[in-house]
C-alpha cells in the first residue's frame, strides 16, 4: 500500500472515531421551538470539521484531483476554529483533544494540498481562496453566536 492510501486510511479512521465521539455529545430538543434555537446548530461544528475530514480522506484515497481542494478546505476550517477559539473572538464546541488532532491533520493537509505531494493536480489560487473563504463561513456559521 503507498504512502497516499495509508494516510488517506489514517485520516478517515481519525475522522470516524472522532465524529462518533462528537456525536454521542448532541442533544436534542424536546420541543420544536429547540429546533431553531442557534445553540442547537452550533453544537454541530465538532461533527462537521469531521465529515470534512472524512470527505477529504475519500478524494485522497481514491487519487481524485478533487483532492487538495478539499484538504485545503479542511485544513482552513479545523484551523480557523483554533485560531478563533484561542483568540477568543468566536467561541468552539471542539474540545481540546479533537482540537489537537485536527491541528495535526490540518497541517498534514496543507502540505499535501500546497505542495502536490501526489500529483493530484496543484491546487490553483482561485482554489485556495475559495476553500479559505468556504472555512470561513463553516466556521462564522456554526460557532457565531
Amino acid at each position: 500500500m503507498n504512502t497516499r492510501k495509508s494516510i488517506a486510511i489514517s485520516f478517515f479512521l481519525i475522522a470516524l472515531v472522532m465524529g462518533v465521539v462528537f456525536y454521542s455529545y448532541l442533544n436534542f430538543p424536546v420541543g420544536l421551538e429547540g429546533y431553531f434555537t442557534r445553540s442547537y446548530y452550533a453544537q454541530f461544528a465538532a461533527l462537521a470539521i469531521a465529515i470534512e475530514l472524512i470527505i477529504a480522506s475519500y478524494y485522497l484515497f481514491r487519487g481524485n484531483n478533487k483532492a487538495n481542494f478539499y484538504l485545503a478546505l479542511f485544513g482552513f476550517t479545523a484551523v480557523l476554529d483554533i485560531l478563533f477559539h484561542i483568540s477568543g473572538f468566536l467561541t468552539s464546541n471542539v474540545p481540546i483533544y479533537g482540537m489537537i488532532m485536527f491541528g495535526i491533520c490540518a497541517i498534514i493537509s496543507f502540505y499535501i494540498s500546497f505542495s502536490n505531494s501526489f500529483n493530484l493536480g496543484k491546487i490553483s489560487l482561485w482554489g485556495a481562496l475559495l476553500s479559505f473563504v468556504m472555512g470561513n463561513a463553516i466556521e462564522w456559521f456554526f460557532n457565531f453566536s
